[in-house]
């Protein structure tokens, strides 16, 4: 049997305060007393046998009571022990609980994320299910919008992150580079087919562009074509540009030359999975870099913010690789 453990007389000062260390040795205390055994506690709590013994003996010491008596069966309770064990089981179920009840409350909660209706629908949700399949508790809403970017409204909001085409980022410390863009013409094979005369860029004429852009870019819808004819060396009159179908939106444009509408300047991030299908094609080989890059910008102050981060730059750098090997196997050239 256990001898009983002396005690020093304790005042008022001395009493045991839920300290860092106290605690720890509370959690081997309890793990040690469910199991009945020092070797199953420590398996555990992934420690040592050793460890957990350790840190019984200094909770005892500090309590001034026998706790745990060691014999050749294994570990029994004493009277002290009994009463300690009742309270650590329930505290620590307490706990968990509401461990439990707040990561649920997390989880149901879905993600805020904003962007333009173009890159959500052409590039994003593409690419949603690495995302799931990585954290596969976590949903999204994505929050389609066209505004600027206003930290302070992020976390007013509850938004998490937003993907930007073009906002300077350098007063906004979480902003990152995320995705350089270029420029390509784009039309169906049925289009080019019901036009064999469009052989060179120079053949080009106004009714047969299409012109798009998102509402925050700033500019005319016709800037596109008009940087990417410049830089190739084509002189196609502003009368005649404004003679091409004009959409407000980035993604209307793709489904216009997706429907043989005409030809679209395409952003490779919206267009390439429809090149890569052969639903479009490029009948210029000819690549313009564009002036906007897409940049990614956090709310530093949301959970899930770096998760959202990490995933979407190491989305950015697989679509980088899978469109320069495009560019190279297409032999589209550099302007």
């Amino acid at each position: 049997m256990a001898q009983p453990m002396s005690m020093k007389p304790n005042d008022d000062n001395d009493v045991p305060s839920l300290s860092p260390s106290l605690l720890a040795w509370l959690r081997c205390f309890d793990a040690a007393a469910r199991c009945r055994s020092f070797t199953k506690a420590a398996q555990e709590l992934h420690v040592s046998q050793g460890a957990v013994s350790q840190q019984v003996k200094k909770l005892e010491d500090r309590l001034g009571h026998a706790l745990l008596q060691r014999t050749s069966g294994g570990l029994t309770l004493t009277l002290e022990g009994e009463q300690l064990l009742a309270a650590t089981r329930q505290s620590f179920r307490d706990l968990g609980a509401a461990v439990h009840r707040l990561y649920t409350a997390r989880m149901e909660k879905p993600v805020n994320v904003s962007c333009s209706p173009s890159f959500a629908m052409l590039w994003l949700t593409l690419r949603l299910g690495s995302l799931y399949r990585a954290h596969p508790h976590m949903a999204l809403r994505i929050v389609s919008e066209s505004d600027l970017v206003d930290p302070t409204r992020m976390a007013r909001d509850g938004i998490a992150a937003a993907v930007r085409l073009g906002q300077p980022g350098s007063e906004i410390p979480e902003a990152v580079d995320l995705l350089d863009e270029w420029l390509v013409p784009v039309a169906s094979p049925a289009f080019m087919q019901a036009h064999p005369m469009l052989g060179r860029a120079e053949d080009l004429r106004g009714t047969h562009l299409l012109h798009a852009g998102d509402p925050w870019e700033a500019g005319l819808l016709t800037d596109g074509w008009v940087r990417w004819l410049t830089a190739v060396g084509v002189d196609l009159p502003h009368a005649e540009l404004r003679q091409g179908t004009q959409f407000n939106l980035s993604l209307l444009g793709v489904q216009a030359a997706l429907d043989g509408q005409g030809i679209a300047m395409g952003r490779l991030a919206l267009v390439q999975h429809y090149l890569l299908q052969g639903r479009l094609m490029v009948p210029f080989r000819y690549r313009v870099l564009a002036r906007p890059s897409y940049c990614f910008i956090g709310n530093p102050s949301h959970p899930e913010m770096s998760i959202i981060r990490d995933w979407l730059i190491d989305e950015a750098g697989r679509f980088r690789q899978k469109r320069d090997a495009f560019f190279h196997a297409a032999g589209i050239s550099v302007v």
